[in-house]
């Protein structure tokens, strides 16, 4: 599902209105035509007993007073408080306005002196709308709207918002000052990028699209760059498995992973990717800690580097490498290794050798720091999963750096090194090394426990390995591993959720998302 920027927006309303011929009332029409069907169908009940709409003079009001109409006309109760003089509505606006008093509707124009003729109207319904500013507010809200909106959060009623809770950037998510705090969000023609990440969430509630008949030769024009991943198009993605296949068929992932202290990381991610469907998975790893390994993974085969002695990697010749390397198809490099002359030789040589889907997690990724003026060089571009404070060493900054502008960081930084990146955490955001963004909504609070990451990496890696690009790759494998934690959470609770989990509901998730297409 694309999500589209104010500004995007902005030029797709112009070119589907100016260029291509689609009245702006018919839009406006179609707005309130979808945010009444979304209204009813989730909110039918309290609809019956009463609807407020709140109205700006703009056309976020002006669509608001479609709904009002719409909303007559399946006879549930409506009125309109109005936040403006009439004499200062946008023309489209002042249109339906002029539409809904033809049908004899109630309006109350609230003045700043009036706020409690307001509270008034609210008491005498069960579920308010909110039309009163749309994607176009940048500065603080204040005055007579600001008082609107904290008023209207205190009223205890469920709230629709009309495209984007007023008061909320649409671009970041964040409150200007104060937000509406709506229960559903009706989005018209596109999601906003505010609405679908941190901290716009928290103002958004469930988000319902409506189409709005926004022309296609449009969004071709400003092709949207960003895009939300969902359970439809990620369905088909899962991989199917012919009958007359083999082992050989999925492909044999070699991990390069582990070091004393930190062998869970290596286990956890050899055992998620047999579990995403890897046919073969070769761990390499130091030789003093291979009875670990050959104990805890069955199914994993192991390749024991380096003396008997030495709990850590130590450095690999060429030789080594291409021995390592013969009969492969995928490398997971980092979890658990640490940092070290051999680990940083071992990510100079990958770099500079590497003609292979590769993954670079955790450690790999420390180590990778001080081999950034060789990443844009790398034979195959890897798929890098920092979490925020592996994302910040990368890029010189702190960790609030990161968060600040999460999409912005992840999509600089693949496209300046020609990588790839899952920048790891709440709404993850995948970013490929042309520029393209995906969000994912999966996860929960309740995933955020060790071994999270190194469960990711193995997936990922385990599905490139069945011949997933690398852009595909990325999108099922952190959509599957949020989807995962999402159900366990919903059957469990998300306290105590730990990484095993992830790993043990695989198989069934897998399945689950398939069959979601067939």
């Amino acid at each position: 599902m694309l999500v589209v920027t104010t500004g995007q927006m902005r030029e797709l309303d112009r070119l589907t209105i100016q260029k291509y011929a689609t009245p702006s009332l018919t839009l406006m029409e179609r707005a309130g035509e979808g945010i009444a069907t979304a209204l009813v169908e989730r909110f039918g009940a309290a609809a019956k007993k009463g609807v407020l709409i709140v109205a700006g003079k703009g056309n976020n009001g002006g669509d608001g007073l479609v709904v009002a109409r719409l909303l007559r006309k399946k006879r549930i109760p409506c009125e309109v408080a109005l936040l403006a003089r009439r004499d200062e509505l946008s023309p489209d606006a002042a249109h339906n306005l002029r539409a809904w008093l033809k049908h004899k509707g109630k309006v109350f124009e609230i003045a700043a002196d009036k706020l409690d003729l307001l509270s008034q109207r609210c008491a005498k319904n069960a579920l308010l709308v909110d039309a009163i500013l749309g994607t176009g507010t940048k500065n603080a809200v204040d005055g007579l709207f600001a008082d609107a909106i904290t008023l209207m959060n205190c009223s205890g009623l469920p709230i629709v918002a009309v495209d984007i809770p007023s008061g909320m950037d649409s671009d970041s998510g964040k409150a200007l000052g104060v937000a509406i705090q709506a229960e559903m969000t009706v989005a018209l023609g596109y999601p906003k990028l505010g609405e679908v990440i941190h901290p716009g969430l928290s103002c958004v509630g469930e988000l319902v699209v409506a189409d709005i008949g926004i022309d296609e030769r449009a969004v071709a024009e400003v092709a949207p760059r960003i895009e939300l991943l969902d359970r439809e198009t990620i369905g088909w993605l899962v991989p199917r498995r012919p009958a007359d296949s083999h082992k050989g068929t999925y492909g044999h992932l070699l991990v390069v992973a582990g070091a004393r202290g930190k062998t869970g990381a290596a286990i956890l991610a050899c055992r998620a990717a047999m579990r995403t469907g890897a046919g073969l998975v070769s761990l390499a790893a130091p030789r003093a800690l291979n009875t670990i390994f050959a104990s805890s993974l069955i199914e994993v085969m192991t390749e024991p580097l380096g003396h008997e002695s030495s709990e850590q990697l130590e450095t690999l010749t060429h030789a080594d490498w291409r021995r390592l390397l013969e009969r492969k198809s995928v490398v997971l490099f980092g979890p658990g290794i640490g940092v070290s002359e051999a680990t940083q030789n071992a990510t100079h040589w990958l770099l500079r050798n590497l003609d292979m889907p590769w993954v670079v997690d955790a450690d790999g990724l420390n180590n990778l720091v001080l081999e950034l003026d060789h990443l844009r060089q790398a034979k195959t571009p890897p798929i890098l999963t920092p979490h925020p404070g592996e994302m910040a060493r990368l890029i010189a900054k702190d960790t609030a750096a990161v968060n600040a502008d999460r999409i912005e960081v992840a999509r600089s930084f693949a496209t300046a090194h020609r990588c790839h990146v899952v920048l790891k955490g709440a709404r993850t955001v995948i970013a490929t090394a042309d520029g393209k963004v995906f969000i994912n909504p999966t996860g929960n609070p309740g995933m955020a426990s060790g071994g999270m990451g190194d469960v990711l990496a193995g997936i990922i890696a385990a599905l490139l390995g069945q011949g997933l690009s690398a852009e595909d790759a990325m999108k099922l494998g952190v959509y599957l591993h949020g989807y995962i934690g999402d159900r366990v959470a919903e059957s469990k609770g998300p306290i105590g959720l730990i990484a095993s989990d992830i790993v043990d509901g695989l198989p069934n998730a897998l399945a689950e998302l398939a069959a979601f297409t067939s």
